[in-house]
C-alpha cells in the first residue's frame, strides 16, 4: 500500500509539473528522525497538524516549521473555529488519505471535495523550499516554494497564510 501511495504522489506531481528532489528512508515519525537517517540539506522542516472543530465539521491541514508548538486554542479562534482538536485516524484517512505518522501537505491531492482547510505558517511559506511526505512516512520529499503554490493550485486549495500562534 505504501509504494502504492508514493507512486500516486510522485505521478500527481509529475503529472502537473511540479519539481521534487525525493529521499527514501525507513519509516518515521518525527522530523528528528528523518535528520538522523538521511542528510537533506536544503528545504524548511516542517511539522503537519490534522485538526478539527468540536462539532467535526470543520477540518483543518496546518503545516508549520518542525519545532513550532501550535496553540490550538488559540488557532481556533483566530479561525472562529472555536476549540480544535486532533481529528481521528478515520477523519484522516477520509480526508486526506493517509495513516497517522504520514500527514502531510500532499494529502491535500486526496481531497477532491476541498472539505480541507490550510493553514500555513509564514515562515514555512517564506521559504525557499519545504519538506513534505509522498502520503507515506518512508520518503521525503523537496518541493521549492513554487512547487507548494503549484500543488495547492492544482487541488483547488487556498493556503491560509499567517503566523501560527505558538505555545510560547
Amino acid at each position: 500500500m505504501s509504494s502504492e501511495r508514493i507512486a500516486n504522489a510522485i505521478r500527481f506531481l509529475e503529472e502537473h509539473g511540479i519539481a521534487y528532489e525525493r529521499h527514501d528512508h525507513a519509516a518515521v515519525f518525527t522530523v528528528d528522525q528523518v535528520t538522523a537517517l538521511v542528510d537533506i540539506r536544503r528545504g524548511q522542516r516542517t511539522k503537519n497538524l490534522f485538526v478539527r472543530d468540536k462539532k467535526g465539521r470543520r477540518h483543518v491541514l496546518v503545516v508549520v516549521p518542525h519545532d513550532k508548538q501550535v496553540d490550538l486554542m488559540a488557532l481556533g479562534q483566530r479561525l472562529d473555529a472555536g476549540r480544535l482538536s486532533f481529528a481521528s485516524e478515520r477523519r484522516l484517512m477520509e480526508h486526506l488519505g493517509v495513516e497517522p505518522g504520514s500527514v502531510t501537505l500532499m494529502g491535500v491531492m486526496n481531497d477532491k471535495d476541498r472539505a480541507v482547510e490550510v493553514v500555513i505558517d509564514r515562515q514555512v511559506w517564506d521559504a525557499d523550499a519545504v519538506r513534505c511526505h509522498p502520503l507515506v512516512n518512508t520518503s521525503t520529499l523537496v518541493l521549492e516554494s513554487e512547487g507548494v503554490r503549484q500543488l495547492l493550485a492544482a487541488t483547488g486549495h487556498e493556503p491560509n497564510v499567517m503566523e501560527v500562534p505558538d505555545v510560547c
